[in-house]
């Protein structure tokens, strides 16, 4: 059996990963607008939350494959699984409160697990396509239903989405203390470079900027909407 190959973080193709999810949904959107129709609207959404799903279920079945030995490795806590849950609960129903918990969770966390993905295993290893085709497939998704929509989230989403947040946060640190898994990277940084690397190695303060830096991201990621009300309001 050959080694798998090695992740290069910005290597030629973690880069063109980055470029594709980038554009893709600009260019579906486009396709979409030109030719004004609802029915490959609707395909596309759902294509994508299909390619999500049956991604998703393959990777269980062929876990075992890679050395995942134990059920409690294949649980789906990670946050991106609940961002990747609840885009394609936006791609099958359209509900924007859904898409807006999707685009404070995907953009905040899913983007970062993009540009610096905990990973290990390079093109064209199946554990670097099923990691890629997951969380870039969840920024599409987003984006597309952004632009399609002409969506834009609100400041009530930012306290919505933290506490989604902090259920989530509970779940996922509960199974960690359990199992001694790193659901969330909630029991210690991850591997890979990323900004949890800037925070505290005691736990309790690290758990408390944790928090921190997610109402951060999400006041962030608000703040261009809030710039171009203030900026309307002026004219």
């Amino acid at each position: 059996m050959h080694a798998a190959p090695e992740f290069h973080p910005f290597g030629p193709s973690h880069f063109v990963v980055i470029i594709l999810t980038i554009v893709l949904p600009f260019v579906l959107a486009l396709i979409v607008h030109r030719t004004k129709s609802p029915r490959l609207e609707r395909s596309i959404r759902l294509t994508i939350s299909a390619l999500l799903l049956i991604n998703y279920v393959a990777y269980v079945f062929v876990a075992r494959n890679f050395g995942v030995d134990r059920w409690y490795k294949l649980l789906p806590l990670q946050l991106c699984d609940w961002a990747m849950i609840v885009i394609i609960g936006a791609l099958w129903t359209g509900n924007r409160r859904w898409l807006e918990v999707a685009y404070f969770w995907g953009i905040g966390g899913t983007l970062q697990a993009i540009i610096t993905p905990n990973l290990q295993f390079g093109f064209p290893d199946l554990r670097f396509i099923s990691f890629f085709v997951a969380h870039c497939g969840i920024i599409i998704g987003i984006v597309f239903l952004m632009l399609v929509y002409g969506f834009r989230p609100r400041a009530i989403g930012i306290l919505r989405t933290f506490a989604w947040t902090e259920f989530y946060f509970v779940v996922a640190f509960t199974v960690d203390l359990l199992t001694g898994e790193n659901y969330g990277f909630l029991l210690h940084k991850p591997e890979a470079a990323s900004l949890l690397n800037f925070l505290s190695d005691s736990r309790p303060l690290y758990l408390l900027e944790f928090h921190l830096l997610a109402f951060g991201f999400f006041a962030l990621l608000y703040a261009p909407f809030a710039i171009v009300d203030l900026v309307r309001k002026k004219l």
